[in-house]
């Protein structure tokens, strides 16, 4: 099963695909990091006017301690904010913390896309984890094209997962990029900054995504056949 065959590009490119993603929006958060927004407005500052202005009250913010990454968590209605992005007064903290509201907002509303997507956690959970392997037992089992066909369907769930997850982070960082403006948070110049930060972290969405299709159709190509493989 381990051995070099053409169909690994598909992973490679992946793999850069990803890695180009991550080293955009690294960079891109950094840069604007240590850019101070002229309100002096921290990312929990922000994300708290947003929120009321909209009439999320109930909505908490809390800062992170440790580990984990900036999230929405709509099953206790809480913005969570690591500490440099709720601490500081910079143009990624605003940009950040307006993407999580911008996650709450959809919530409050019922956006349909995050909807399907929060409906979709348990099973893409599941593809993701059981996909491969039943895939692998398929294979060790004489090459059965039951099992192989279903692991190969699992796995789409966790690849669907990844497409539903690009129309929510890219409404959630329209909506950031709208309040900000509508409720006077940052500058002209400060919003645009904001807006090269919410593009690079959405790259990585977007990357993410294509890396899982390319698994996908690799998986296809060397398992959906109906031919039995002599390895």
């Amino acid at each position: 099963m381990f051995y070099w065959d053409s169909t690994y590009i598909l992973v490679i490119i992946g793999m850069l695909l990803c890695l180009g993603a991550s080293a955009m929006v690294n960079s891109t958060m950094a840069k604007y990091s240590r850019v101070r927004n002229a309100g002096g407005i921290t990312g929990a500052e922000a994300a708290r006017r947003i929120l009321n202005n909209e009439g999320l009250y109930n909505v908490q913010i809390e800062c992170l301690e440790s580990g984990g990454g900036d999230h929405y968590d709509p099953r206790t209605n809480t913005v969570r904010l690591s500490r440099e992005n709720y601490n500081q007064p910079s143009v990624t903290a605003v940009g950040v913390a307006a993407h999580e509201c911008g996650h709450a907002i959809q919530h409050a509303k019922g956006y349909a896309a995050l909807n399907f997507r929060s409906a979709l956690v348990p099973v893409a959970n599941i593809g993701s984890r059981l996909g491969l392997p039943i895939i692998l037992v398929g294979v060790l089992l004489s090459w059965n094209q039951i099992l192989i066909q279903i692991g190969i369907w699992v796995f789409a769930l966790a690849v669907l997962f990844q497409l539903v997850t690009l129309p929510v982070e890219f409404n959630a960082s329209s909506r950031a990029v709208a309040k900000i403006e509508q409720y006077g948070l940052l500058g002209a110049e400060e919003n645009r900054g904001v807006k090269k930060v919410l593009t690079a972290a959405a790259m990585t969405y977007v990357a993410a995504a294509a890396s899982a299709i390319l698994q996908l159709l690799r998986l296809v190509l060397l398992f959906g056949g109906n031919r039995r493989r002599d390895d």
